[in-house]
């Protein structure tokens, strides 16, 4: 049996997006499961777009999502072998050098035109079944600038022949170029690979993927806090399911799971929300550690070291965040509005923040926050956790009225309309400064 070989050939002319994700995942998901071969091919024929940063962009983004590949090319490094192929095919008279009339002062003159059978391709597509094309109105086409200059119909068919690729998995854009690129295989005697071409990515509104809609850089998803684990789960149900309802998803399940023949026709949408869950999920399943730093790279410079200095209590609500935040980047977001402030210094904030919507009376308020400091006095620091806090002040909150009780009770810890409830912030400051917190309040209330 021949050895399965797959490759992604992207083009260096623009970053890694999301849909040439999933073509590189599916080619390296179907390697793997088969125990073959999967090539990273740089197609860089178009040489005045073509450009170094987009190339390491590809490569990087690659490395990041842990899709490693075992060969590597870069077409422009190939020439002399693309020269050799084209000779052969003028030599059997298959191709031909073409005079042409020059379109503008200074361009060539002669172009290399493949001599076309005029005839009915059919194909098969893993995806799609039988496909046909009347490859008539194609005419000679044009497969080389000249012998140093070949163009991608022809420099991807040599490739895969000399690369002895058997599965191209690639976008269904590219369905019009394949019965071009069969005529070249067959006259060079080159085997037909087995053809899977994916459906479209759509936006929400099934208009075309933009970057509005989320067609960014895969490295753009990285600095947005976005992890390699939740980008494969993502994309690899864009387009295919394992045949149930499970969205969850490892790569190692991928591998066991994926099928060609499970492609779906049909175009898939690209929905936010759904990787925002999945990184999400993914982002809870860190280990505390790797979570701080994610956390600690995308504070402000004064908080990060507030946190560093606090190494206890930042240790503490690395889960509280990680709780309110479905991307590391929504950190940055919520540190520069001051959320996370409170956590090492206390809150400044006017008298009337203080005051529960339904009692606006602030010596109220006071004697309310005093009961509290009394039971809070009565827990042993070495028990001041979230569940007793809450066992010490709920019977009182109930009947003084939970509303009035707790909302000066969490504004005075934290100084925010909205935080963590005020139990587990008291349990994460500790005793000592909720209780120098909460007095803070009452002098506020009463002065």
């Amino acid at each position: 049996m021949t050895k399965v070989i797959t490759r992604f050939a992207p083009s260096p002319t623009g970053v890694l997006h999301i849909g040439s994700v999933r073509t590189a995942l599916y080619s390296w998901l179907y390697a793997r499961q088969n125990n073959g071969k999967f090539i990273l091919r740089i197609e860089d024929t178009d040489k005045e777009r073509s450009k170094k940063e987009y190339e390491d962009n590809i490569i990087d983004g690659l490395e990041w999502l842990g899709l490693t590949h075992d060969e590597f090319y870069r077409q422009s490094d190939r020439s002399d072998v693309y020269k050799r192929h084209l000779l052969a095919l003028i030599a059997d008279g298959t191709a031909y050098v073409s005079k042409e009339e020059p379109k503008e002062l200074g361009e060539r003159s002669e172009v290399i035109r493949f001599k076309n059978p005029n005839r009915v391709v059919t194909f098969h597509d893993v995806a799609r079944g039988d496909i046909s094309f009347d490859t008539t109105e194609l005419g000679d086409f044009v497969i080389a600038k000249d012998f140093e200059s070949p163009l991608y119909h022809f420099a991807v068919v040599v490739d895969d022949f000399e690369m002895r690729v058997t599965h191209v998995i690639r976008g269904d854009d590219a369905i019009s170029n394949t019965p071009r690129q069969i005529l070249i295989q067959e006259a060079l005697g080159a085997p037909r690979p087995v053809y899977t071409h994916l459906p479209m990515i759509l936006a929400p509104d099934k208009s075309k993927l933009s970057k509005r809609h989320g067609a960014l850089a895969v490295t753009e998803y990285r600095e947005e806090g976005y992890l390699p684990e939740a980008i494969l789960n993502f994309v690899a149900l864009m387009g295919w399911n394992p045949g149930n309802d499970k969205e969850i998803i490892s790569l190692d399940e991928m591998i066991m799971l994926f099928k060609l023949e499970k492609i779906q026709k049909g175009a898939a949408v690209f929905n936010i929300d759904k990787l925002k869950w999945l990184n999400k999920h993914y982002i809870k399943l860190l280990p505390a550690e790797k979570a701080g730093k994610e956390i600690l790279a995308r504070f402000p410079e004064m908080l990060r070291i507030k946190a560093e200095d606090n190494s206890e209590i930042f240790s503490k609500i690395i889960v509280v965040i990680l709780d309110h935040i479905s991307t590391f980047g929504e950190v940055r977001f919520f540190a520069e509005a001051g959320e996370y402030r409170y956590f090492f210094e206390d809150p400044i904030y006017p008298r009337e923040a203080l005051l529960w919507k339904d009692e606006q009376e602030p010596t109220r308020a006071a004697e309310k926050l005093e009961k509290v400091l009394v039971l809070l006095e009565e827990i042993d620091d070495v028990f001041f956790t979230p569940e007793t806090i809450k066992t010490a002040i709920w019977d009182y909150a109930t009947e003084a009225g939970r509303g009035s009780v707790l909302w000066p009770m969490r504004y005075a810890l934290s100084g925010r309309d909205k935080s963590p409830d005020p139990f587990i912030l008291s349990s994460i400051l500790g005793k000592e400064a909720t209780i120098r917190r909460i007095e803070n309040a009452i002098k506020l209330l009463l002065g």
